[in-house]
């Protein structure tokens, strides 16, 4: 542990800005541990308020917000301090907002569930050196399953149009839906 404390710098403020309330308590206890000041934040206005009037050398921002896109907060950190060290966390890993993510700032993008070691590895990565693996990631079959989840919310829960839209028969479908979360 106090490697990491070595690690944090002079400026040791943090961000931390995601609206699953527990989650974000744990996090914010495990970093405070590691060294950080931490700031919290459950939405993307009270994530950009903080970041305007007090811009964090470290943060970590939930991707979906209830009022928004947690890539708005980077955006405003990016604007504030350039220098700062942004990661980006998401329960719904995809290629896509992994590259929008990096686009527009973020150091580094980790799929929940991520543990505090995780984030303060991806943080505290210094420039082209890439943060080690984490030590239990998703398995193939949970990040179809999360996929499928997803794209199904985002069909408000609509099997036909899921099904469509994944290009899979309705009824393999349902039965997806129907079975317990793989590990």
């Amino acid at each position: 542990m106090a490697e990491d404390l070595h690690d944090i710098g002079e400026d040791k403020s943090l961000l931390l800005v995601d609206d699953d309330e527990p989650f974000l308590r744990r996090l914010a206890k495990a970093m405070e541990k590691r060294g950080f000041a931490v700031e919290t934040a459950e939405s993307v206005a009270a994530g950009k308020a903080i970041a305007t009037a007090r811009p964090p050398a470290y943060a970590v921002c939930d991707l979906r917000l209830e009022d928004g896109n947690g890539l708005d907060v980077v955006e405003v950190i990016r604007d504030r301090r350039p220098d700062s060290r942004v990661v980006v966390l998401t329960g719904y890993g995809a290629i896509a907002t992994a590259v929008a993510a990096v686009k527009i700032g973020a150091t580094d993008y980790l799929s929940k569930p991520a543990d505090a070691k995780d984030i303060t590895n991806a943080l505290l990565a210094s420039g082209d050196e890439m943060p080690p693996p984490p030590e239990n990631p998703m398995s193939a079959d949970r990040v179809k399953w999360e996929h499928i989840q997803r794209v199904y919310e985002l069909c408000d829960r609509n099997v036909s149009e899921t099904a469509r839209r994944l290009n899979m028969h309705r009824r393999t479908l349902q039965r997806i839906l129907a079975k317990r979360s793989p590990r």
